[in-house]
């Protein structure tokens, strides 16, 4: 399935497509491949773009003192939005952790998709609802598990991360370190 299709499918999912947006669609810029190690946002970067992952995996983190904090993975078919921040306080950056296949949109051609499309901005509105009911969701999972729920819950619930991502990015995602990560396995494969 060409990067068309599987935009055009994912949409199709809420909604049919005329063929008027799918030529209007087709004629935005929207793919864009990033290598695996390609830094896509850093702090001072413009960031009034939304991200849709077709394919590869894009890790977000902060660095803080230092230290990187991993806040999220984004894999196929999903949506990201780079958070808004005091870039004075915290630097955000977002990084291909495998060669990826993005449609990357910005405001303008949100504008001009929804004087045309009325519809689309019923459809932006509900992914947007999804987003933030994911986020508060996982917020709090984590607010409320210990770190042994919270990687029970990855495993359970993203099963394709595991195995698609480095373990000490997993265990600065879950808010350990990687000597803990390592425990928490131990002990879980003890009780399999």
């Amino acid at each position: 399935m060409n990067s068309e299709s599987k935009l055009f499918s994912f949409i199709e999912q809420y909604m049919p497509l005329t063929s008027d947006e799918r030529q209007m669609l087709s004629e935005f810029n929207l793919f864009h491949f990033f290598e695996k190690g390609m830094v896509i946002l850093e702090p001072n970067d413009n960031i009034d773009m939304g991200f849709f992952v077709l394919e590869g995996c894009i890790r977000c983190y902060y660095v803080l003192d230092g230290e990187e904090k991993t806040t999220n993975f984004y894999t196929e078919l999903e949506v990201f939005t780079p958070a808004s921040t005091d870039k004075s306080v915290y630097g955000y950056y977002a990084v291909c952790l495998e060669d990826s296949l993005l449609v990357v949109s910005d405001s303008n051609m949100g504008k001009v998709l929804f004087e045309k499309f009325p519809r689309f901005e019923a459809l932006c509105r509900l992914l947007s609802e999804k987003l933030v009911a994911k986020i508060q969701s996982d917020f709090d999972i984590f607010k409320l598990s210990s770190p042994e729920e919270r990687y029970i819950h990855l495993v359970e619930n993203r099963p394709d991360l595991i195995q698609r991502v480095p373990q000490h990015f997993i265990a600065s995602y879950l808010g350990i370190t990687p000597v803990s990560l390592s425990r928490i396995r131990g002990r879980l494969a003890k009780k399999v």
